[in-house]
């Protein structure tokens, strides 16, 4: 797992979020998740924060060739298997 952390200024959040998934698309990632942590605050602690999303992004091809290599390298047994498998 990794992650990206960016601050913009000069918009609102909602701008930056939208700007964010625009240009996730862009290059050819989709939006597969996203939680939204200030709401799940709220309703489960009563607790106030600033917005806080966590989007959970995929590019479907890198996924499918990633998935594939994992699963190939295991079902041969490979010694020299990708480190994320």
């Amino acid at each position: 797992m990794y992650g990206f952390n960016a601050v913009l200024s000069g918009m609102s959040f909602e701008q930056a979020l939208s700007r964010t998934i625009a240009a996730l698309k862009a290059e050819g990632f989709g939006v597969l998740s996203d939680i939204d942590v200030q709401h799940a605050m709220k309703e489960k602690l009563g607790v106030e924060m600033a917005p806080y999303r966590v989007l959970g992004a995929c590019n479907p091809p890198l996924a499918h060739q990633a998935t594939s290599t994992c699963t190939a390298a295991r079902r041969h047994g490979s010694a020299t298997r990708p480190a994320a498998c």
